[in-house]
């Protein structure tokens, strides 16, 4: 589904950006010859794609734990009891 951004661009969701990623690399495959140099880097370059996107999600992470921190475990205390 298509919005409209602030600056009046139409704008695309993340999951129709990824499904249109991955049918241009598919697109591709079905095209190139399996020796083809330039095979080679796509198939590298999807490597690196996948890479900064792990980026991207383990900084999400590292935002949300932040902003809701795990409680720390309750440990019994030992009283000593007269």
């Amino acid at each position: 589904m298509e919005k409209k951004s602030p600056n009046g661009k139409e704008e695309i969701g993340i999951e129709e950006a990824f499904r249109s990623l991955g049918k241009f690399f598919s697109w591709l495959d079905e095209r190139i010859s399996p020796s083809s140099e330039f095979r080679e880097h796509m198939a590298k370059s999807r490597v690196e794609c996948l890479k900064g996107i792990r980026v991207l999600i383990d900084k999400r992470i590292d935002d949300l734990e932040k902003r809701h921190p795990k409680k720390a475990d309750k440990k019994a205390t030992r009283v000593k009891v007269e």
